[in-house]
């Protein structure tokens, strides 16, 4: 069987497997629909929790931006990892003791607010609708390569499957299906890695296979061959810590806008909620960090290897010995071929004025790409022309990060349905993400404002109703999203990322631990916070502006790192209104104070706002 056989055996297996455990589990009631009735086991809501965490940015992007960036792209790995360290501790426990449905209830309640539920409303759907276009993205990059559809065809596919399970079984069915899509995700990260540095080095561990000797005859070990390569190319060495841009003011920020941006996020702290109690919370952290890090550990080998194999099949050939992987990846235009006339494929950082007067690149274009590790030369006779038409008509400056993970088998030579199966992973892992966002989306709206504001009276049914109609209008925009995206998954996830940091995390943590903040400093302070960091994002990615260095920095703050001065700004505005502004009332000072006790010295809080 080839490999279109096998992904479409691959895929029609597990998309059929979903759509049965939707079925069994589809709820008729608002508990089972938002929190799955509050029954899973801790064990299983780990593997939900993983699987809705570890999104098409973890399996498909995260090892592409190591893969290029090198050390220096650890940032991601040690943002996401120490961030959900950081809400399991911190934040977790507490939000199930308060034992509502969605963080904008949290909110609401804290707060004694209609004005915050609404604004805390917005902010998780403007957070959801970022997070969910790189999951749709992720989707139509597989459907566009592996079953050769158009890429629109593909996130239509994908939209359907989520839109039934999610509709069928809410939380219940999401939870469930999250768990099959989990061992889906993580068998086909870990078969390819592991076969590939049995290949590469004899080991069947890719983590020691990132450090041994390779089998090429030689005494390198893979991590020294690749400094070598990346000298003799012109490019900084691999590991390195801090390349171009990227030096330690930004890392520290983006590190730190991922780790606070992970303990914000209101699809991660939901599932917190589904479980029977604070004590199995905190054993569902540990779970889920247990089946992260069988993910988080292998990225970097898998980053090393797809490098290696990158760059040792494409330099120094020829339009007539190209590899069949570029071939095939070609077809999708997600990598390019710039032709300067001379024959030869050139994986390069070359010198800016020579490349300049060949046509291939303006200056400050390749300046840039150096930085990022980007430069792509591939220069032949079979396009012709001028290589920047080609480049600003496809939108793309290299090879885009988003393929490295899938197209490593291929590179790498493995069996076909290896290369499948790794299809399959990638959907499992932008579908389980997307699916637990749109039901953040319908719970903020369906739950948060229809119910909770504008029709205390609602009953089960119309509640369910809406909330389903929710989902089906979510998926659409999503889907939107899939077909025209604003960015390379792992980019728009981190603006995500930065989102939540600046609105959500300073008033969980101050709601939770600083009982004198009231209505009106935590509303001001997420509006700040989410409005400053939104704009820069915009105004810096899409609007051309050019970043600020705050007057004390060397380089400019990286978009994806902006979130932690949001996250300032949203705690300076909450703290200097604090004093000036009325304390909460009694009622929300007793709530508090329950929500803080220890465990076991009083039951979990569920209070309804006066209507």
């Amino acid at each position: 069987m080839g490999v279109q056989s096998w992904t479409y055996l691959f895929v029609g297996v597990t998309f059929a497997l979903y759509l049965g455990i939707a079925w069994l589990s589809r709820v008729r009631d608002t508990k089972g629909f938002y929190v799955a009735g509050q029954g899973v086991p801790a064990p299983a809501n780990g593997m939900a929790t993983a699987s809705d965490w570890m999104s098409a940015a973890s399996f498909i992007s995260m090892a592409g931006l190591i893969s290029t960036m090198g050390y220096a792209g650890g940032v991601y790995l040690m943002g996401w990892t120490g961030g959900f360290v950081l809400l399991a501790l911190l934040l977790a426990p507490y939000l199930r003791k308060f034992g509502h449905y969605t963080v904008p209830d949290f909110v609401g309640d804290r707060y004694d607010s209609n004005l915050a539920r609404i604004v805390a409303v917005f902010c998780a759907i403007f957070i959801s609708f970022t997070y969910v276009a790189g999951q749709m993205r992720g989707v139509g990059i597989v459907f566009s390569r592996f079953l050769e559809v158009d890429i629109n065809v593909g996130v239509i596919i994908g939209m359907a499957i989520v839109f039934i399970y999610a509709t069928l079984g809410g939380m219940k069915g999401i939870t469930w299906t999250q768990v099959a899509q989990y061992w889906v995700l993580i068998t086909a990260f870990l078969i390819p890695a592991i076969a590939i540095s049995i290949k590469l080095t004899g080991h069947p561990l890719p983590q020691v296979g990132l450090g041994a000797t390779l089998n090429d005859g030689g005494r390198l070990h893979l991590l020294e061959k690749l400094n070598q390569i990346h000298a003799d190319l012109g490019f900084a060495s691999y590991t390195e810590a801090f390349v171009g841009s990227w030096d330690k003011v930004n890392v520290f920020c983006v590190a730190l806008a991922l780790m606070i941006g992970t303990a914000g996020l209101p699809h991660v702290i939901v599932r917190f909620y589904t479980v029977k109690s604070v004590k199995a919370a905190r054993w569902s952290a540990f779970w889920a960090l247990f089946f992260i890090a069988m993910l988080y550990l292998t990225a970097p080998a898998t980053a090393a290897f797809a490098r290696y194999y990158m760059i040792q099949s494409l330099n120094g050939t020829t339009a007539a010995t190209l590899p069949q992987w570029f071939s095939n990846w070609e077809k999708t235009g997600l990598v390019l071929w710039l032709d300067d006339g001379d024959g030869i494929v050139r994986y390069s950082a070359g010198d800016d004025n020579e490349i300049f007067r060949a046509g291939t690149l303006p200056v400050t274009e390749l300046t840039h790409l150096r930085e990022q590790h980007q430069v792509w030369l591939a220069t032949g006779g079979s396009s012709g022309g001028d290589g920047r038409t080609t480049l600003r008509a496809k939108g793309l400056s290299g090879p885009d990060r988003d393929i490295i993970v899938l197209a490593t088998p291929e590179m790498a030579e493995l069996a076909s349905w290896i290369i499948a199966l790794i299809a399959a992973g990638g959907l499992a892992a932008a579908l389980s993400t997307a699916s637990g966002l749109l039901l953040v989306i319908s719970s903020s709206v369906a739950h948060d404002l229809y119910y909770r504001v504008l029709n205390p009276e609602a009953d089960e049914r119309k509640r369910l109703l809406v909330g389903r109609a929710v989902i089906g209008v979510a998926v659409v925009i999503a889907g939107l999203f899939g077909v025209y995206p604003p960015g390379f998954v792992s980019q728009v996830v981190a603006f995500a990322f930065g989102l939540a940091a600046a609105s959500f995390f300073p008033a969980i943590v101050l709601g939770i631990f600083a009982k004198r903040v009231g209505t009106v400093p935590a509303v001001c302070g997420m509006v700040a916070g989410i409005a400053f960091t939104a704009f820069y994002i915009l105004a810096t990615v899409y609007g051309g502006m050019a970043t600020w260095t705050f007057g004390v920095f060397e380089r400019g703050i990286s978009p994806q790192g902006i979130g932690v001065f949001g996250m300032l700004l949203n705690l300076f505005v909450t703290l200097s209104l604090t004093p000036l502004c009325a304390k909460p009332s009694d009622r929300v000072a007793a709530l508090i104070d329950r929500m803080r006790e220890p465990e076991g010295a009083g039951p979990a809080i569920h209070i309804e706002m006066d209507h």
